[in-house]
């Protein structure tokens, strides 16, 4: 009787690793369609806005545009833009976790919070004309607040000029949508906190006031600067609100891009635009990559 020749090390691990590459790769093709998009919709753009701004006229390659970008003016405009996007971004935060900590004692499927759910992922996507529109209706020159407070208080709020369409203006609005946000991204991390860690805490003694100082607040700080941080790049790259409300002049980058894809007086820099764009990449860069490891941090706690 011969005795059955002997099996290779391994090879009983080869076949079963085939077939799962095999599997592997099938899932993988259900991501086609949003590569595509992201390829086309995302990455293109940006390597044609990037692309545009190393190039003159004429298509010779030239380092004028990326120059450009130290220019008071313009560098004028980029803090403009930062510290404004910091200022809505930070009061958004905490008005948004404010409004997240009252929502945390309702049933998550009770009316009310299903009502603040609906109306932040509404609100947080209003902007453009129509939210220009409703606070120029409001606090405009002509606003139904301005005019009640003028005749019934005697208060005029533009008696130093209309600051309503310049960067002061902006920062109501900002702040409009940025609080939604704020409870649609934060809310999940406050509403993870587990009713254990509280009850260990009264357990050995603690209180309320201790359990938000050494438990809450150290648990949910990396969620709350991710959010913020996500918050601070939704308001860098905001335009349509800013441009329905500050019509004239360029304050921020935004505006200040559409001014050079528009004006006719930047001779010598027409691709300025493209510079600008690229200045935006790099910080909207930066900070998303702050909020990815922010939020690989926070993810620990979701477990």
């Amino acid at each position: 009787m011969t005795s059955p020749s002997p099996i290779p090390a391994g090879s009983e691990l080869r076949a079963p690793a085939r077939r799962v590459g095999v599997r592997g790769i099938l899932p993988a093709l259900g991501l086609v369609p949003f590569a595509a998009y992201v390829l086309l919709f995302l990455g293109l753009p940006t390597v044609l806005a990037i692309g545009s701004g190393l190039f003159d006229s004429d298509g010779a390659f030239t380092l004028d545009n990326l120059a450009a970008l130290g220019d008071p003016v313009i560098a004028r405009t980029f803090l403009n833009s930062i510290w404004l996007s910091l200022l809505t971004a930070v009061v958004g935060a905490i008005v948004g976790a404010l409004v997240c900590y009252a929502l945390l004692g309702l049933p998550e499927g009770g009316p009310v919070r299903t009502a603040v759910d609906a109306a932040a992922g509404v609100l947080a996507q209003f902007g453009g004309v129509m939210l220009a529109f409703a606070f120029v209706a409001t606090i405009g020159l002509r606003g139904v607040m301005t005019l009640l407070l003028k005749d019934t208080f005697g208060i005029d709020i533009f008696a130093d000029g209309p600051w309503v369409y310049e960067i002061p203006g902006l920062i109501l609005p900002y702040i409009y949508f940025q609080v939604p946000l704020m409870v649609i991204t934060f809310m999940p991390a406050l509403s993870a906190l587990k009713p254990q860690w509280a009850e260990a805490n009264l357990t050995l003694g603690g209180t309320r006031a201790s359990f938000w100082l050494r438990i809450g607040l150290p648990v949910l700080a990396p969620a709350f600067l991710a959010s913020t941080l996500l918050l601070f790049a939704n308001a860098f790259s905001s335009y349509a609100t800013a441009a329905a409300l500050a019509s004239q002049g360029s304050q921020i980058v935004p505006l200040q891009i559409r001014t050079a894809l528009t004006s006719e007086t930047v001779l010598g820099r027409e691709n300025l635009a493209g510079a600008l764009a690229a200045g935006m990449i790099v910080v909207v860069g930066v900070v998303m990559w702050a909020y990815s490891l922010v939020q690989r941090r926070a993810a620990r706690w979701r477990a």
